[in-house]
C-alpha cells in the first residue's frame, strides 16, 4: 500500500460549537461573535487547521439529534466564511463529526478540507465512501464503545500493539472503499477508552504506530490524563501539556490538536529547530 511521505508537523485548533465541552463548556451555546473571537485567535497564535465540534464527546455525553449538531455547527462555519470572505481565514478547516449526514453538508456547503472521526468509521462506515468520494483528509480514531460506555471498555492485553492493529484494520477498509492513503490520518483516542496508565503506555510506544507511514493526530490538551497525575485543575493544566506535547512530537506526532495554539505552536517550532541541529549532527 502506498503511503505518504514524512508530513510537516502542524497544530490543529479546537473551536467548540457546544455549550458541554470538557474545557470551554459554559452551559449556554457559544453566540457567533463569540465563535469568530475563537478563530480569530488560533488564527493569530498560528494554527494551520480549525477544528469545528457541535457534540461533546468527553465522558458521558450524551448524543444530541444531527439537525441540533448541524444548526450548532452551521453557526461555527458561518463565522468561517465571515472570515473567508475578508481574507483572513490562513488556516484549513476541519470538522469534528461522526454523522456522514453531518460530514457531507459541511463538506457541500461549506468546503471543509478535513472530517475528524471519534469513532473511525464505525458510527456509519458510509463515511469512508463520502471520504473517498470527496477526497477530504479523514482523521480515523481509535475508541471502544460511546463517551457513556468508554471508561468501561478499558481491558487490554497490550494497548499499543491493539489501539495500532485496529487503526490498521480500519485503514484496510477505508481503502477497499476507495479511500486514498494520503487522506488518512489516525489517532490513537487519548481519554477514549483507556486506563490512566494505558494512556502513558500509549505515548511511550507512540512511534510504533508511525512505522505504518500515516501521520498521526494526537489530542491530550488539558485532559484528565494530566491533571490526576499532576493534581491540578484543567485550568492549570497548561504546562503539563506542553511537557507532553514534546513527547509526544519525539514519539513522531505530526498534528497537535490543541485549545491554547501559540503555545503548541512554539512548542512545535522550537522541536523543529531542535532536530535540525542537535538531532541532524
Amino acid at each position: 500500500m502506498a503511503q505518504r511521505e514524512a508530513y510537516p508537523r502542524q497544530v490543529m485548533g479546537i473551536v467548540n460549537c457546544t455549550p458541554d465541552s470538557f474545557y470551554t463548556g459554559s452551559g449556554e451555546l457559544p453566540n457567533r461573535a463569540q465563535l469568530r473571537a475563537t478563530l480569530l485567535r488560533h488564527l493569530a497564535e498560528g494554527a494551520d487547521w480549525l477544528d469545528l465540534g457541535a457534540m461533546s464527546t468527553r465522558p458521558g455525553a450524551e448524543e444530541v439529534p444531527v439537525e441540533e449538531e448541524w444548526s450548532r455547527l452551521k453557526e461555527g462555519l458561518e463565522a468561517v466564511e465571515e472570515l473567508r470572505r475578508e481574507g483572513r481565514l490562513t488556516a484549513r478547516v476541519s470538522v469534528d463529526t461522526f454523522r456522514v449526514e453531518v460530514a457531507r453538508r459541511a463538506i457541500e456547503t461549506y468546503g471543509v478540507a478535513m472530517i475528524n472521526d471519534i469513532t473511525g468509521g464505525q458510527y456509519d462506515e458510509q463515511m469512508y465512501r463520502l471520504v473517498g468520494d470527496t477526497g477530504v483528509q479523514y482523521v480515523a480514531m481509535h475508541m471502544r464503545g460511546t463517551p457513556q460506555t468508554m471508561q468501561q471498555l478499558t481491558h487490554y492485553d497490550d494497548v499499543v500493539e491493539e489501539v495500532r492493529s485496529w487503526l490498521l484494520e480500519r485503514v484496510a477498509r477505508m481503502v477497499a472503499e476507495g479511500v486514498q492513503p494520503e487522506q488518512i490520518w489516525l489517532d490513537p483516542g487519548f481519554g477514549f477508552a483507556k486506563n490512566l496508565e494505558q494512556e502513558y503506555h500509549l505515548v511511550a510506544g507512540l512511534k510504533r504506530m508511525t512505522e505504518a507511514g500515516f501521520p498521526l493526530l494526537v489530542g491530550i490538551s488539558r485532559k484528565s490524563m494530566l491533571t490526576r497525575v499532576a493534581g491540578i485543575t484543567k485550568e492549570e493544566a497548561l504546562p503539563a501539556t506542553t511537557a507532553l506535547h514534546w513527547e509526544l512530537l519525539r514519539q513522531g506526532a505530526a498534528m497537535l490538536r490543541v485549545h491554547d495554539v501559540a503555545a503548541a505552536r512554539q512548542t512545535v517550532d522550537l522541536y523543529n529547530y531542535y532536530e535540525q541541529t542537535a538531532l541532524q549532527r
